[in-house]
């Protein structure tokens, strides 16, 4: 990459970092937090459904707005979005306004992230876009690697006073923002589309695309993979005795080793085995640590199992993305509007179905996560054949 390049990628990490870290800061809190207001699995898995479920309303009329009227609008708005959600959370002990806060909150991703990917796809060639996605996915995950020890910590002087501190970041993030980055969109960027269609249709529209199947492949994977974070910390409260520093050094370390792996790996991965076979196979890697979840007898052996897990998400979330990205072409916007929707669909089910299972039995969203990750392997390995049967059938 160039000079101009790096610099204007290093932006984009940074807002990155400043959205996820101020969420992130509340993750160890939250087990104890709903306990304290007298909820349990079901509101956990609730709250994060109800912020997918805005995510996946907002999300195909954000990606057309990103072709439309900018990056930068986008990337502020959202960041505006997420900073007034943690001020409503942190002001309210109702479960019902925290419900409204996680509204707000979904509206400020489903605005950021897909403008965020669309900027990066602005300013990297084809060759450079996994390293890119991956730099960007690497910032997410240093965000949740910082935002949860600083948690952790702030959780000693008042169970609310993360939240607060979440909410300042947030404000932080804005105000950079809008002081330091450029619009990225040339003259060129934006296909005009009828945006009076209903978000019905325009999720209708993606199934003609060439990235569908990769999208389906998102929504599969979200699905399960959310199943088992929603109810992550509740488990090792409940199993292990976790306290909130117990769930922050756990969610640290695995973010450390995604971080690792998303600067130096992906793009290695990529460019030796292509996007698709590093799918299916840390898609197997995924479902492996699932099953070794089920069976763990120790705080320090479920640590190592959730490493594992997270690793794979790690390497198949930039590599999803790159792929949808490659293959959008002109219509970037768009397709990470839908690379946005489908993982919110998938983040709905997940979650509230994770969290109805965990006041059933705290293992069934473990098997719920299995199963479906199983069966996101098995779709990764068709379209992988199918792919391959047709580049043959186009070069004979």
């Amino acid at each position: 990459m160039t000079r101009d390049q790096r610099k204007k990628m290093l932006i984009l990490m940074i807002n990155m970092f400043i959205a996820i870290g101020s969420f992130g800061i509340i993750i160890p809190i939250l087990p104890a937090y709903l306990k304290s207001i007298g909820e349990g699995g079901t509101a956990a898995g609730l709250m994060i459904a109800i912020f997918a479920g805005a995510q996946l309303v907002v999300s195909p009329i954000a990606g057309k707005w990103t072709d439309q009227y900018g990056r930068r609008k986008m990337i502020i708005s959202g960041l505006s979005g997420l900073a007034l959600s943690m001020f409503v959370f942190y002001f309210s002990d109702s479960i019902i306004v925290l419900y409204i806060s996680r509204v707000i909150g979904g509206i400020g991703a489903a605005l950021l992230v897909p403008a965020i990917f669309a900027y990066v796809a602005d300013i990297t060639t084809m060759d450079q876009r996994a390293k890119g996605n991956s730099y960007i996915s690497a910032a997410m995950s240093l965000g949740i690697v910082i935002g949860p020890g600083v948690g952790g910590f702030l959780a000693d002087f008042g169970l609310k006073v993360p939240l607060l501190v979440s909410a300042i970041v947030g404000v932080v993030a804005v105000i950079f923002s809008t002081f330091v980055l450029k619009e990225s969109m040339g003259t060129d960027s934006y296909v005009p589309e009828d945006d009076s269609e209903p978000m019905i249709k325009k999720l209708g529209q993606s199934f003609t695309k060439p990235y569908f199947i990769p999208l389906v492949i998102i929504l599969v994977m979200s699905f399960g993979l959310m199943a088992y974070e929603s109810v992550l910390g509740l488990f090792v409260d409940n199993q292990f005795g976790a306290t909130p520093k117990d769930i922050a050094i756990m969610v640290t370390a695995t973010g450390i080793v995604s971080v690792i792996v998303q600067l130096f790996a992906v793009d290695r991965l990529v460019g030796r085995f292509g996007e698709a076979a590093v799918l299916t196979i840390f898609l197997g890697v995924a479902a492996g640590g699932f099953l070794l979840s089920l069976v763990a007898p120790t705080y320090e052996m479920f640590f190592v199992v959730t490493t594992i897990i997270f690793l794979s998400t790690s390497i198949l979330r930039p590599v999803l993305t790159t792929l949808i990205s490659k293959l959008a072409g002109n219509e970037q916007g768009f397709a990470m509007g839908m690379n946005n929707a489908y993982m919110s669909i998938g983040n709905i089910l997940g979650p509230l179905l994770a969290g109805l299972l965990y006041d059933i039995h705290i293992t069934y969203p473990f098997i719920l996560g299995l199963i479906v990750l199983v069966i996101t392997m098995g779709v990764s390995i068709a379209w992988k054949g199918k792919s391959n049967k047709l580049a043959t059938i186009k070069q004979g």
